[in-house]
């Protein structure tokens, strides 16, 4: 299976942040804030100052619109999610997919819709896999 480069595992706060640009495509810090604060009851300063520390660990990039700084994504999402499901899979279920999934069937809510999604995808993995 091919893996893409590990990347740094942003904390909650930063994967927030990471939501609000993948939706957006590119935001200010104001905007940001906009975003994330009535959830968080953050400082207008503080998502400034994790927007720089997530520059500097790879997370966004910037251009400068006048005075303001624009930011947007710098890693996609999908290698976020799938570098996330991997540590579960690895550090909580010593690499057992099948484990993982019984955990999730047995302690999560479980609908018809949930479990006819899962038989599609599982029938397609075993396509895939002759």
């Amino acid at each position: 299976m091919f893996h893409s480069p590990r990347i740094p595992r942003p904390g909650d706060l930063q994967l927030r942040i990471l939501q609000v640009l993948w939706d957006c495509g590119e935001a200010g810090v104001r905007e940001v804030h906009a975003a994330v604060e009535p959830e968080r009851r953050l400082a207008y300063t503080t998502i400034a100052t994790m927007l720089r520390k997530m520059e500097e660990r790879g997370f966004v990039t910037h251009r400068e619109e006048g005075r303001a700084f624009i930011y947007k994504a710098a890693v996609a999402a999908g290698d976020v999610s799938r570098d996330a499901g991997d540590h579960f899979v690895e550090r909580l279920f010593e690499g057992s997919l099948a484990n993982a999934v019984s955990h999730l069937l047995q302690t999560r809510e479980v609908t018809r819709e949930d479990l006819d999604q899962i038989e599609k995808m599982v029938k397609e993995a075993k396509r895939r896999a002759k």
